[in-house]
C-alpha cells in the first residue's frame, strides 16, 4: 500500500505485530499516550461515549433516540421512526452513509477509526486506561506479564478482569436497549433475571462477546475482523491525507541515526530521525509508522504525539510524522480535490436529494387493502362480495380514533368485522377484515381497480387500491 521509496525491505508486511513467530498471541504493550493530539481525542471520546450511552435512553415525541430493532423490523433513527414499511428509506440512509464513509476515507484515510469508531473509543479511553490505572505504563505491564504467579500480580490480574467484566455488562445491557428498546430493558430488569431467561441469555452472551474483545482480542479487531481497514487497499491514493513519516525529511540522503549532541546532521547526511522508536512503542498495534502506510494503521495520532515530543526535546521542528499525503511529502503538494473525490461528491449530493425527496413523500399513516388469498366472491342477490384483509400502521405519537373506509369513486358498501370503527394506537398497528359489495351491473370486468379511503373521524388519512373480483363477462 505504500509508495515510498524509502522502504527496501518489506518483510514487515509478512506477519502482525500482535503474533509472534511460534504463530502464539503477542500482547500489545503500547506506551500510555500523551500530547495536544491525544488531550482532543480523549474530549471527542468523552462526548461520543456519553452520546453512545444515554442514546438509546433519550426519547423525542415519544421515540427512543436511537433504536434498532431487527426482531421486529423497526428502527429509529434521531427519534424518527421507521417502519417494515419504511425499509426503502433505511436503506438508502444506509447507503448514502456508506457512501460518504467512502469519500471521506479517499479524502481523510482511516481517521473515522481512530477517532470516532465506537471499538476504538472503548478499547482506548476506558478498558486501556483501567490497565494503566491497575498495571502500570508500557514498562510496569511487561514486567508483570513475565512476572511469576504471585500474590501481587494475582491481585492484578483478578481486579482488572474483574472490572473488564463489569464493564462489559454494563456495555452489553446499553446494546441491548439499541436492540430492544430501553423501555423494554427496564421491565426486564425491575422484573428480575428469573422471569426473564429468554433475555437473560443473550445479554450474557453479549457480555461475553465484549470480554473477550476487549480483554483478549483487543487491536486484532481492527487488523483481522474490521473489513473497513481492508478498503483503504482500494481507496486511498498518494494524494489522501494519512498519518504519515516524512521520509523526505526524516531520512535525508544516509538514512536516519541517533542523536549525538554537537553533531551536524545535515552534513553529514542524515535525516531528523534520531531513530528513538518511540512512535512504534506507543503504537496501539505496533506498527513502524515510518514503513509507509499500513492496514493496521487506525490514525489515532499516538505517534505525531510522541515524535513531536522528541523532536522538541533535541530543538528539531515539529511535525516529522503529521497529517500529510504522499504528494505533500515529496512533492510538496497540497491538498485538491481529485476527479474521483468530485465524482463522489456528486454521487452522495444526488443520494442525498434523492433520500430527502423519500422523506417528503413518506406517509405518517399507511393503510394496505388486499383480497383474502384462496377466497373466490360470492354473490349476495345482485351484489358481488368479495373479502379483504386490511392493515393500517399508525407511525405518528397520537392515537387514531374513528378509523372508517368508504369507497372512492364506485358504489358500493363496506362491512368491517367486528366494530364499525377502529382504534390505531400511537406507533401500533391493527390488521382485520372487511367485505366489499357492488352491484354486478356496475362491474367493469371479472377484475376491477377500486380505492378504498381510510378516515380517522372525518380527515382522510390514507388511500388504498386493491383488486375486486367478480363473475367473467362474455
Amino acid at each position: 500500500m505504500s509508495n515510498q521509496p524509502h522502504v527496501t525491505d518489506e518483510s514487515f508486511r509478512d506477519s502482525i505485530a500482535t503474533i509472534s513467530e511460534d504463530g502464539k498471541r503477542n500482547y500489545i504493550h503500547p506506551k500510555k499516550p500523551s500530547g495536544p493530539f491525544y488531550e482532543k481525542r480523549k474530549l471527542l471520546s468523552y462526548f461520543l461515549l456519553a452520546f453512545l450511552i444515554s442514546a438509546p435512553f433519550i426519547t423525542i415525541n415519544g421515540n427512543q433516540f436511537l433504536m434498532f430493532n431487527v426482531l421486529e423490523r423497526r428502527f429509529n433513527i434521531f427519534g424518527f421512526p421507521f417502519w417494515p414499511q419504511d425499509f426503502h428509506l433505511f436503506v438508502m440512509m444506509m447507503i448514502v452513509g456508506v457512501v460518504g464513509l467512502t469519500l471521506f476515507t479517499v479524502a481523510f484515510g482511516r481517521i473515522f477509526c481512530g477517532w470516532f469508531c465506537p471499538q476504538t473509543i472503548f478499547m482506548e479511553m476506558v478498558f486501556r486506561r483501567i490497565e494503566y490505572w491497575i498495571d502500570g505504563d508500557r514498562g510496569a505491564q511487561m514486567r508483570l506479564a513475565k512476572q511469576e504467579w504471585n500474590a501481587e500480580k494475582i491481585r492484578k490480574r483478578v481486579l482488572k478482569l474483574t472490572l473488564f467484566f463489569i464493564f462489559s455488562f454494563f456495555i452489553a445491557n446499553v446494546f441491548l436497549s439499541y436492540l430492544i428498546g430501553s423501555e423494554k430493558l427496564f421491565r426486564l430488569v425491575t422484573h428480575g433475571p428469573q422471569e426473564n431467561l429468554s433475555t437473560l441469555l443473550p445479554l450474557l452472551i453479549f457480555t461475553g462477546i465484549f470480554y473477550f474483545v476487549f480483554a483478549w482480542f483487543r487491536e486484532q479487531v481492527c487488523i483481522i475482523a474490521c473489513p473497513y481497514g481492508r478498503m483503504q487497499g482500494v481507496l486511498l491514493d498518494n494524494k489522501s491525507i494519512n498519518v504519515a513519516y516524512d521520509h523526505v525529511r526524516g531520512e535525508g540522503t544516509n538514512g536516519r541515526k541517533k542523536w549525538r549532541n554537537g553533531e551536524d546532521r545535515n552534513e553529514a547526511g542524515y535525516g531528523d530521525c534520531i531513530d528513538c522508536n518511540q512512535c512504534v512503542v506507543v503504537c496501539p498495534t505496533g506498527i513502524d509508522i515510518r514503513n509507509g502506510t499500513q492496514l493496521e494503521c487506525t490514525n489515532c495520532t499516538a505517534c505525531i504525539d510522541e515524535c513531536d515530543s522528541i523532536m522538541e526535546k533535541v530543538g528539531l521542528p515539529k511535525g516529522l510524522i503529521r497529517y500529510a499525503s504522499e504528494n505533500e511529502i515529496v512533492n510538496q503538494e497540497k491538498f485538491t480535490l481529485t476527479t474521483r473525490m468530485k465524482g463522489y461528491i456528486g454521487v452522495l449530493v444526488v443520494l442525498i436529494g434523492v433520500l430527502f425527496s423519500m422523506f417528503l413523500l413518506r406517509n405518517d399513516v399507511e393503510a394496505t387493502v388486499l383480497r383474502m388469498p384462496g377466497q373466490l366472491f360470492e354473490h349476495k342477490g345482485d351484489n358481488i362480495s368479495n373479502v379483504f384483509t386490511y392493515k393500517i400502521v399508525n407511525k405518528t405519537v397520537e392515537d387514531l380514533e374513528g378509523i372508517h373506509f368508504k369507497l372512492k369513486e364506485t358504489k358500493g358498501t363496506i362491512k368491517v368485522v367486528g366494530k364499525d370503527f377502529v382504534l390505531v394506537k400511537k406507533q401500533g398497528l391493527v390488521q382485520g377484515t372487511l367485505f366489499i359489495e357492488i352491484n354486478q351491473a356496475l362491474l367493469e370486468d371479472d377484475k376491477m381497480e377500486i380505492e378504498i379511503e381510510v378516515y380517522s373521524k372525518n380527515k382522510l388519512i390514507e388511500t388504498a387500491t386493491t383488486n375486486f373480483m367478480g363473475p367473467r363477462t362474455f
